[in-house]
């Protein structure tokens, strides 16, 4: 099988549905599969599914189990070459699939790849991130890229050339598309799965720092695109649970990647970045 793509969705029945209307007709000509895991969405997206989409196999989670792990479900079944973590509010275009493809076989040193991102009027969604440091990753608890908005420019790859085709440190999962065979050879592992410690956030950065740690590389090609509405499941989350998610997963990070004492130092700032989300929210 060329290539499964999954799905995980939590309350985005809609955004699901135009996702899979594209979807579908573009992987026509490939031996694909996709695999839909929905996390407890109790929107009616379970039945939506089996009833508009009988071809997209479906695994229903009594409770929301986060990225990884529902990730995870589905890398455990899947049969493709090639595996796509594709976002549920991701809306690709007719040619987004096979020439993803096509650009990674001809590239196999890449083990990860991503590709051009746009928001819904088309323009470019920078999403290219340098691995997080202690500076940068302060800087954004502590809130202070709204006091010196190019604090963490570096971090952001600001001045990053979305044109042409390039080796980075890490892409956004919302698109993020795995050569099995490769990452197996690197990971020595027969199955290719996601951290479950992150509930959700900074999964696909601790993936592709395990690529790297493994000798693999991660890539970004423009070949394709695909339009990303952003974090519609993650906007449905209050604030006070954000935070906690993205301060959870961020420490686990450290915890796993860095030296005791960074993680130390953000665990230690991290209150006072949650007063101020408080303060200036």
């Amino acid at each position: 099988m060329n290539i499964s793509i999954i799905i995980v969705s939590w309350k985005v029945k809609e955004k699901l549905r135009a996702n899979l209307i594209a979807l579908l007709p573009s992987i026509a000509n490939l031996q694909a599969e996709v695999i839909v895991v929905d996390n407890n969405s109790a929107d009616g997206s379970v039945k939506m599914l089996a009833t508009e989409f009988p071809s997209v196999k479906i695994i229903v989670n009594r409770d929301n189990r986060g990225f990884a792990k529902a990730n995870n479900q589905a890398l455990k079944i899947a049969q493709g070459n090639y595996i796509l973590l594709l976002n549920p509010d991701m809306l690709v275009f007719p040619h987004t699939i096979e020439r993803l493809l096509a650009w990674a076989g001809d590239n196999s040193q890449a083990s990860v790849v991503g590709c051009r991102l746009e928001t819904a009027d088309g323009s470019l969604l920078p999403h290219i991130r340098r691995f997080p440091r202690l500076a940068d990753q302060l800087a954004v608890v502590l809130k202070l890229p709204h006091l010196f908005p190019h604090i963490i420019d570096a971090y952001l790859c600001k001045k990053f050339d979305y044109s042409c085709a390039q080796k980075v440190d890490s892409i956004r999962g919302a698109c993020f598309l795995i050569n099995r065979q490769a990452c197996v050879k690197i990971m020595s592992a027969t199955d290719i799965l996601l951290d479950e410690r992150y509930f959700i956030w900074f999964e696909e950065v601790d993936f592709c720092k395990q690529v790297y740690k493994n000798g693999g590389e991660v890539w970004y090609t423009p070949v394709t695109s695909c339009v990303d509405y952003v974090g519609q499941s993650f906007n449905q989350v209050g604030v006070n649970n954000k935070q906690q998610y993205v301060q959870d997963s961020m420490l686990q990070y450290f915890a796993k990647w860095q030296p005791r004492w960074q993680y130390c130092i953000l665990k230690t700032v991290w209150p006072l970045g949650r007063l101020l989300v408080k303060i200036f929210a």
